[in-house]
């Protein structure tokens, strides 16, 4: 069984709205309620990791994903519309009564809330070493926190403790700002192994801040109207100069069923499918007849695949990353009998063609069911639980690759060393058994990042950085604004605190 971060010791409200994110409990708090072993610390975080994984895995996955070129659910014969809720993610037509967009929100703020009360705690309690080390932790998930909801939603409330105030709205700007004193507050104060331990995987390290500062550096430019590329390649040579982190040798078990801490990974959404939900991937992507083929104790529902533009680019010889998805005629894992879909053998074909434009339905036929290259990248878990149909594989949220990539885009973007920025991809590419290059151009880091980070989370922040956000794949037009680039805040909130303003064209 992996391991995995529990909540036993403190007693939390998590609230979903912008209107009360912090309630005062501190009259349930006692002198013998503060934490002092290192195990009670950690039981006191729980719902800080629970939260933030089991919100990670769906709706915030689907929030960067289904937005992209990467993934797309269609209906199915009727099925999936639900109301065209994945329709409008893909056309880029959403509305602030948007339910998925409604679930980011309020699984940032929940999350924040429950780091504020948490950090609270730490802070009434006895001074030491301990203390410190779980403070920094915690403040480290908060801005993570924050860097997602700053990243979807722009300008957002700067929420504190212990008031039934509604919060004002920050500028983007001030957040970034906000994030970045965070965590260079905390960085030095984290834990370094030289790789992610056991003990410390799902938990924020040094590496993890130094990813996010440089993840927060690189889309600078976006974020605040400033270019930060230089200090983007100090933090990712913080971690490729300062911790013993390498890229595994074999690709596929960063994803596997049994994944856990490696090498490589240094941040990940931990998963075991009888304690934590979220990973849902083997659930809406395989086809109900692929069941027997991977031992599955449930029926996959048969929704998401990628779309040809995007599989197309996994056209590299030998590159191992090409046999994540499924495609063509579908068999056995003997490679020879047949799994049939009605009376014709499955057959995903990369072309997605549709009966219904409007709500992007692919009909009722044998073959339109099966319309869509299916990704198997998050293998296919036998252990999946068969009540919630959630598998135990983690999701990695940072791992080195994308340090290499982000490193060699930054150098890029500055005039910096073509040798150098060569090198870091081909590090990726000699991995994945894909040919060496000699020279790069930035089209080709996004087609790279695409290959190799394909599915993991991180396509719609990496399109809207490149310009490529409103383009056209699929069945999305094209050019629908530069407003597009963030999600509209949810009627629900600004109902809730009349302090919010909706952003601009919504």
């Amino acid at each position: 069984m992996k391991r995995y971060i529990t909540a036993a010791a403190l007693v939390v409200l998590t609230l979903g709205s912008c209107t009360k994110l912090d309630v005062d409990v501190e009259s349930q708090l006692t002198k013998g309620n503060f934490p002092v072993t290192p195990d009670a610390y950690l039981a006191a975080t729980g719902p800080v990791y629970q939260k933030f994984n089991a919100g990670f895995g769906v709706d915030i996955w689907r929030m960067y994903e289904l937005t992209s070129d990467e993934a797309i659910i269609t209906a199915r014969n009727g099925g999936y519309y639900d109301q065209g809720r994945y329709q409008t993610l893909h056309k880029h037509n959403w509305l602030p009564d948007h339910p998925i967009i409604l679930s980011a929100w309020q699984w940032g703020y929940a999350g924040i809330s429950d780091c504020n009360r948490v950090i609270d705690l730490f802070e009434k309690s006895a001074d030491g070493p301990t203390k410190t080390q779980f403070l920094n932790e915690i403040r480290a998930m908060r801005a993570l926190y924050y860097f997602y909801v700053m990243d979807m939603f722009g300008n957002v409330p700067i929420t504190s403790f212990g008031t039934a105030e509604s919060p004002k709205q920050s500028t983007r700007a001030e957040v970034f700002t906000y994030i970045e004193k965070e965590l260079l507050a905390v960085a030095e104060g984290l834990s370094s192994p030289k790789t992610i331990t056991t003990e410390f995987y799902g938990r924020p390290t040094k590496w993890m801040a130094y990813a996010l500062l440089q993840k927060l550096y690189i889309n600078a430019e976006h974020y605040i109207g400033k270019p930060m590329y230089a200090e983007s390649i100090i933090y990712g040579d913080k971690i490729i100069t300062g911790s013993s982190l390498a890229l595994v040798s074999d690709y596929n078990t960063l994803f596997s069923p049994t994944n856990g801490p490696n090498n490589e990974t240094i941040f990940a959404a931990i998963y075991d499918p009888n304690y934590s939900g979220g990973n849902a991937i083997t659930r809406f992507t395989l086809h109900s007849t692929l069941r027997a083929k991977y031992n599955l104790p449930f029926s996959p529902s048969n929704a998401q695949c990628t779309l040809k533009e995007f599989y197309d680019t996994f056209n590299l010889p030998g590159d191992i990353r090409n046999a994540t998805w499924l495609a063509g005629k579908q068999t056995l894992a003997d490679g020879t009998t047949k799994i049939m879909n009605g009376s014709a053998q499955l057959d995903f074909t990369p072309e997605i063609v549709l009966t219904n434009t409007e709500t992007m339905d692919v009909g009722p036929e044998v073959n339109g069911i099966s319309r869509g290259v299916r990704s198997i990248k998050f293998y296919p878990d036998p252990n999946t639980n068969s009540g919630t149909r959630f598998q135990g594989n983690d999701m990695p949220i940072f791992r080195l690759a994308d340090i290499y990539l982000l490193k060699a885009e930054a150098l890029l973007r500055t005039g910096g060393s073509m040798t150098d920025a060569v090198g870091l991809v081909n590090k990726v590419r000699v991995r994945a058994k894909a040919g060496e290059i000699t020279t790069i151009t930035l089209d080709g880091i996004l087609e790279e990042r695409g290959r190799e980070l394909a599915w993991e989370g991180w396509r719609r922040n990496d399109l809207i950085r490149f310009g490529k956000y409103q383009g056209t794949w699929g069945f999305k037009a094209g050019n629908e604004g530069a407003s597009r680039d963030i999600f509209p805040i949810p009627a629900t909130e600004l109902v809730l605190n009349k302090n919010l303003k909706q952003n601009t064209g919504y």
